[in-house]
């Protein structure tokens, strides 16, 4: 199978196997032997394929995407939080409770709980870090929660303005709200002093961190699930495709993440190394940013409507995640708690033309930037090819992830966006984002989707919720706001060391997790 990218000049296309090809001969000057080490005994190097940001350090600014939480499983712990088979399982609170009106939950911290400090994490902690939390559910939950009480060290109760099905989710999946950092030590080095040396409650303290090079993190023997029993971890940021195979292929590295298209057959095809596929709660879509604005091209629901026709979903899902990603319509992940399964995509170029054609652009038009995350520029350019294929011309505009999700965020784009979010939740918190009047990341919204959602989330009833959930997505569906890509397998590799890398552990998460689990083989 083939993919196809842009030259720089943007109007030549050359096979994306040959740039592979060349990339990976420089990087491993010919050899596809194996090395058996790639650091100290205790010690596991990671080839992460985007530059780490330390805003994701603090769980106060997490922004609706999963990312951050490669790092939070990491430094920080939560109240509750995700783990293997358990959405909220209990990790810093011991227990947890609602009351029968449903407007308090309150929760029982374990006196176990240290920071890295060797500081107790108190209820004092827990209602500091749920104040400053300043993400992407920020006004919601700030509109919900009423007060935060400190009722003793171990005793914390969240006292809410109405009954609000969701408070758990949104506090424990779909916002870094319920992860805790250290009052005390936080006011005293202030806010950039923490992101220079986070503290947290999680299973690796920080050690060092060079920008754009590598993070270094070393296991906290006092956590109180369990010491991890890789003392080392080093996250160095490779963000070449074919350099990051390369590493691996040569032992430095154990761990590589996101190895696609040519690249993961070759791994697949190496001794020693172990092809890692894991389809994760990550959608992609394209977003038409500018589809509110009467002047645009995108205003028109049948031009929205052909973008969705050209995209050849099949034979992308195939040439660059082998086949293993869902191509599934929509941008809701098909796990999530209140998914709507919409009609399975159609990849008709004809269509698409004729639809253009009775919105006035026979010809095509020239549609801007198309903005994306540059780890997934293969990905944009396989749509772009797509999209000019029926006239839809556009100039790619990748970003690194964190400037992408904060332009993103800004609602600073205009044109299309590739979007995607791997964020915990269910339907309802990935609409709130996304396609609801004040989403973090909704530029515009239609007043009857707008409606349905507050009317959802004071729904007791858990059918009559998802019938109005479903009613939503629907409409989503048929005003083509979104073209959904696909709901993405993210692929990775392990090298020869690695005894648990601990993939798939937490469903949908895309990293390896829980990180206290990972382990290297004794021979």
């Amino acid at each position: 199978m083939r993919l196809f990218g842009r030259t720089p000049a943007g109007n030549a296309w050359i096979s994306r196997r040959d740039v592979f090809a060349l990339a990976a001969s420089a990087a491993i000057g010919g050899g596809a032997r194996v090395a058996l080490a790639a650091g100290a005994a205790g010690q596991l190097v990671y080839g992460v394929h985007i530059s780490l940001a330390p805003t994701w350090f603090d769980p106060a600014e997490t922004q609706g995407i999963i990312t951050p939480y490669m790092l939070l499983y990491a430094l920080h712990d939560g109240v509750v939080k995700p783990m293997p088979g358990q959405p909220h399982a209990l990790c810093l609170a011991q227990s947890w409770s609602v009351a029968e009106d449903g407007l308090s939950y309150d929760f029982v911290l374990r006196k176990e709980a240290l920071f890295h400090s060797g500081e107790p994490v108190t209820a004092d902690d827990v209602k500091f870090s749920f104040e400053r939390y300043r993400g992407a559910a920020h006004a919601l939950l700030k509109e919900r929660v009423v007060a935060v009480e400190a009722l003793d060290p171990q005793h914390v109760r969240f006292r809410l303005k109405d009954p609000w099905p969701d408070f758990l989710t949104f506090y424990s999946e779909a916002s870094g709200a319920g992860w805790i950092v250290p009052k005390k030590y936080l006011e005293k080095v202030g806010e950039d002093g923490f992101k220079k040396a986070p503290i947290g409650a999680g299973p690796y303290k920080f050690v060092s961190f060079t920008p754009g090079v590598e993070l270094v993190l070393e296991a906290f023997e006092q956590y109180w699930r369990r010491p991890p029993s890789v003392n080392r971890l080093v996250l160095r940021v490779i963000p070449d495709e074919a350099t990051r195979l390369a590493a691996l292929k040569r032992g430095e590295v154990d761990i590589a993440y996101s190895i696609r298209a040519e690249l993961a057959e070759e791994l697949q095809r190496t001794p020693g190394l172990t092809l890692r596929p894991t389809v994760i709660q990550s959608p992609f879509w394209l977003y038409f940013a500018d589809q509110w604005d009467p002047k645009s091209p995108w205003h028109d629901q049948r031009v929205r409507q052909a973008a969705a026709l050209a995209i050849d979903h099949k034979t992308i899902n195939q040439a660059l995640t082998l086949g293993h990603s869902l191509i599934t319509g929509s941008i809701i992940p098909e796990s999530f708690e209140f998914y709507w399964k919409p009609p399975a995509p159609v990849y008709d170029p004809a269509k698409a033309q004729e639809l253009l054609s009775a919105a006035g652009y026979a010809g095509g038009f020239d549609a801007g930037f198309y903005t994306c995350d540059v780890s997934y520029g293969n990905l944009a350019e396989a749509v772009l090819n797509n999209l000019g294929q029926v006239g839809i011309r556009a100039k790619l505009r990748p970003l690194e992830r964190a400037a992408f999700y904060k332009g993103y965020g800004d609602k600073g784009f205009k044109n299309i966006v590739q979007g995607s979010s791997g964020a915990f939740g269910n339907a309802a918190t990935r609409l709130q984002e996304f396609a609801v009047k004040g989403g973090a990341y909704a530029y515009g919204s239609y007043p009857d989707i707008d409606a349905l959602y507050p009317t959802q989330a004071s729904e007791g009833d858990h059918a009559k919720r998802e019938a109005i959930l479903h009613k939503m997505q629907q409409m989503v569906h048929e005003k083509a706001i979104f073209a959904p890509i696909w709901q993405l397998a993210f692929i990775n590799g392990t090298g020869p060391r690695v005894a648990e890398s601990s993939f798939g552990h937490i469903p949908g998460f895309p990293y390896t997790a829980p990180y206290e689990e990972l382990a290297l083989k004794t021979t």
